[in-house]
């Protein structure tokens, strides 16, 4: 072993120690990590920073946007809460996420299928009441087994095809891979239904001072117009669609006040009092397609439609507004501005929105233009609460971002692009079509999560460079040597998995492909199951969030701590070792 290899699996075994402590946010020890690569010469000056430029990094951002977009449009509500509306549980939900997402992941890119069913997670996790780490790790886990089951799921899978055909002058198939891989992603979403609990409840990192500062109890005024599909249906209907976070506490209709009861059935032109949280209103309002009382564009045309924000404030004392209300005030008439809703702390508001007199404390929903409503909050005495998104009163585009991102896995799927270009094309779209606002854009990517990635892929690349991976492969023939068939395919797939975290599972295929080939050879086995046994070897990177970046694009959105992986990973390695070297030894027989 040269200096330069024991100076490299130095590096990486300290990286690997401070990331399953924990201690250290995960972005600064991959940097310091970096930096002592740097340090001691394996890293060269003029690759340092190799990491941000490479596809990982645009595809995971990417990934990031795009999966905001489709959450932000609310068709996933929508779909949910008319093809599911009774699916309660969290173990039936997770069993539709990992199902849809392995099979998915057998036929397009294992990230677009990850991608597609983020926001659906999520809102499974509100309506359950828990965290939606409880889906995300299980769901990335699916999509890379479900890769195991096509030549096109997985990288590893398309190069050990392409090294077969060097060797033997013929290609793995399509479906050579389906026998085996079917049973490895059959028995390994099982495994998750039930294997989830072994990862804590985790709250997701980027929580920050806008879920410390939520208001629940907003009350807004919402008209029922044509065209609506609740019309003709009771009230109890509609509140089903805020899953328990709003409720109507008044209809007026035709000057008439209605007692809200489950079996009043809504008419066109009903005023509905509702009472909420902003999200839940928003899912009210966007689904049953009512119209937000006084929300009247500030601007009439598209791009001054796009410049429109609505944000929390709170009436100080002294400011003009206390004692006088939306209506008589003329708000947007006289200054350019919609009341959207109102909070006031103890008390339930009952009468119409613009009726309501504010009081110091009161808490309010203001829609306006960014550039009209600063200098309203300052003229009349009311501070902004810590900013966040508020999509109550915005324009949804629902049928966009699905566009966006079909046409992304479509030419990925058909090879007219490479998957990095196919998403950052997408993301763009998302920017460009006003799927989502110019301003959340760089809230939407998890930054900790993009220069943790960019500063390991140098560090993980240093095994490559300087000869490291070669010397494990030798001392993996060596000891596969005195192994019997079954305990050296064993050992080829746990060292590949073993490996993939530090190259990347196409060039974990390429250093070990010919490994295994030469090892069947010369003991006069066909090389088809070592083929096979290295590239689900690669496939299947559970234990850490590094090697994949399916990994990586839960770990923030999850709140994940690096050591959360080999929790729920290292089990599910060892239930793919058992069940795929039986399996191997069955469909590619070894004489």
């Amino acid at each position: 072993m040269t200096a330069e290899q024991s100076l490299s699996f130095i590096v990486l075994g300290i990286m690997m120690i401070f990331f399953m402590w924990g201690r250290f946010r995960y972005d600064i020890v991959a940097c310091s990590a970096l930096m002592l690569a740097v340090a001691v010469g394996i890293v060269p000056f003029d690759h340092a920073f190799d990491g941000f430029s490479d596809d990982i990094v645009i595809i995971v951002g990417s990934a990031l946007i795009v999966s905001a977009g489709v959450a932000r449009s609310g068709v996933v509500d929508a779909a949910i809460q008319r093809f599911l509306p009774e699916l309660q549980s969290v173990r039936a939900q997770l069993a539709l996420l990992v199902v849809t997402v392995t099979i998915l992941s057998a036929f397009i890119k294992n990230i677009g299928a990850l991608a597609i069913m983020i926001p659906v997670a999520f809102q499974f996790a509100r309506r359950s009441k828990v965290q939606p780490s409880v889906f995300l790790m299980p769901m990335a886990f699916g999509s890379l087994i479900g890769g195991l089951m096509t030549q096109v799921g997985t990288s590893p899978n398309v190069v050990v095809s392409r090294v077969r055909a060097d060797l033997t002058g013929e290609s793995f198939t399509m479906f050579d891979f389906t026998p085996v891989g079917a049973s490895l992603a059959l028995v390994g979403a099982v495994f998750l239904l039930f294997g989830y609990k072994l990862v804590p409840e985790r709250k997701s990192q980027q929580v920050g001072m806008d879920q410390a500062v939520e208001i629940t109890d907003y009350t807004s005024e919402a008209v029922v117009p044509a065209g609506s599909p609740v019309i003709g249906k009771p009230l109890s209907n509609l509140v089903k669609i805020g899953d328990g976070g709003a409720v109507v506490i008044a209809v007026f209709r035709r000057g008439t006040h209605l007692a809200p009861l489950p079996d009043v059935v809504i008419e066109l032109d009903d005023i509905l009092l509702l009472e909420g949280g902003p999200a839940a209103l928003d899912r009210i309002v966007s689904q049953a397609k009512l119209k937000i009382s006084g929300d009247r564009s500030p601007m009439p045309n598209d791009k001054a439609k796009a410049d429109t924000e609505a944000i929390e404030a709170v009436i100080a004392t002294g400011s003009p507004l206390i004692g006088m209300s939306a209506q008589r005030l003329a708000l947007f008439n006289n200054h350019n501005i919609n009341l959207l809703a109102v909070s006031r702390q103890g008390e339930r508001l009952k009468q119409r929105l613009g009726s309501i007199r504010l009081r110091a404390g009161d808490i309010v929903v203001l829609q306006g233009t960014r550039r009209e409503l600063p200098s309203f909050l300052q003229d009349f005495g009311c501070l902004p609460l810590a900013q966040r998104e508020i999509l109550l009163g915005t324009i949804r585009r629902a049928t966009v971002p699905l566009l966006v991102l079909a046409t992304a896995m479509g030419a990925t799927a058909l090879g007219i692009v490479p998957v990095q270009i196919a998403f950052f094309a997408a993301a763009l779209a998302m920017v460009v079509f006003r799927v989502i606002p110019l301003r959340d854009v760089y809230r939407a990517v998890d930054g900790p999560i993009l220069v943790m990635l960019a500063a390991l892929i140098p560090v993980s690349d240093t095994l490559r460079t300087t000869g490291g991976s070669d010397l494990i492969a030798g001392w993996l023939s060596g000891m596969a040597a005195d192994l019997p068939p079954a305990g050296a395919l064993a050992i080829m797939v746990v060292a590949a998995m073993a490996v993939t975290p530090f190259l990347n599972n196409a060039a974990t295929v390429l250093v070990m492909a010919p490994i295994a080939a030469s090892f069947a050879t010369a003991l006069d086995y066909r090389p088809d199951a070592f083929l096979m046994a290295v590239a689900i070897g690669a496939g299947s990177d559970f234990l850490t969030p590094i090697g994949h970046q399916c990994n990586t694009l839960v770990m923030g959105p999850g709140g994940y701590r690096f050591s959360d992986y080999p929790r729920l990973g290292l089990p599910l390695s060892i239930v793919i070792v058992i069940v795929a070297v039986p399996m191997l030894m069955w469909i590619w027989p070894l004489r």
